[in-house]
């Protein structure tokens, strides 16, 4: 018999309102914009000799960290190819072609990734809970599931595996 346990932390405990922009098409960029995000996290792992795959409350707490941290800000994809960000101490500056941007840096929140897409923001978030589970908890589960909707019904699913 084979048997999988997973856990849930659900959207309405997840949402962070941001302010971002897209490239697409390798020569477009969306004009800036926001969403009320909502992410959701599935962890699947073993039962414990507890017979629990992992404390909800410290799952959701670590979740809630990252999705915290996002809240109010602008998010800004650091690595993408056509998006040039300048950063000083006190501002950003950021451009496209000949379209420009400058924002307090405190605003903002500067992401390792390529763009500021839902799928890409689920990895992202992915990537820091699972390190945070392990660091803190000294928890690695089998799979991670994580889902950020952008609106209602429009959602990017990220699915990690160590």
């Amino acid at each position: 018999m084979s048997e999988r346990f997973k856990i849930t932390v659900a959207r309405d405990h997840l949402v962070f309102c941001c302010g971002h922009f897209i490239t697409y098409d390798g020569h477009q960029c969306e004009r800036l914009h926001g969403h009320n995000y909502r992410a959701s996290v599935e962890v699947e792992a073993p039962l414990t000799s507890d017979w629990y795959v992992f404390d909800f409350l410290a799952l959701k707490a670590r979740a809630k960290e990252i999705t915290d941290e996002l809240d109010h800000h602008m998010l800004l994809a650091t690595t993408n190819p056509v998006i040039k960000v300048e950063e000083s101490p006190a501002k950003l500056h950021v451009k496209y072609k000949d379209r420009e941007w400058l924002f307090p840096r405190g605003d903002c929140v500067l992401l390792p990734i390529e763009n500021t897409t839902a799928e890409l923001l689920a990895k992202y978030i992915a990537g820091r809970l699972a390190k945070a589970l392990q660091e803190r908890h000294g928890f690695t589960p089998v799979r991670m599931t994580v889902e950020v909707e952008e609106s209602v019904g429009v959602s990017a699913i990220y699915e990690w595996m160590p």
